[in-house]
C-alpha cells in the first residue's frame, strides 16, 4: 500500500466526526459522535516527472488530471 500523502497535491488523511442518525422515533439522548479518519485514494505509481520517469504516490484526482495532460502531449502513460 502507498503513503497516506499525495506527493502532488499534498491531500493527506483528516479528521472528521461519524454522526448516527436514528430514522424513525424520538431520540433520548443526543446522536451518538465518534472520531473518524478521510484517507485519500493514493497509488503507487510511475510518472514522467521533470524529464524523467519516477515512482511517486498519487490520489486518483491527481492520477486523472496527469494522464490527461500527457495524452495532450503525446507521452506514453
Amino acid at each position: 500500500m502507498a503513503a497516506g500523502q499525495c506527493d502532488v497535491c499534498d491531500k493527506r488523511t483528516t479528521f472528521g466526526r461519524a454522526i448516527r442518525h436514528k430514522h424513525s422515533g424520538a431520540w433520548r439522548r443526543k446522536a451518538p459522535k465518534t472520531n473518524r479518519e478521510f484517507r485519500p485514494n493514493v497509488h503507487k505509481k510511475k510518472m514522467f516527472v521533470e524529464g524523467r520517469w519516477k515512482r511517486i504516490n498519487v490520489c486518483t484526482r491527481c492520477l486523472r488530471t496527469q494522464s490527461k495532460e500527457m495524452q495532450g502531449a503525446g507521452v506514453p502513460y
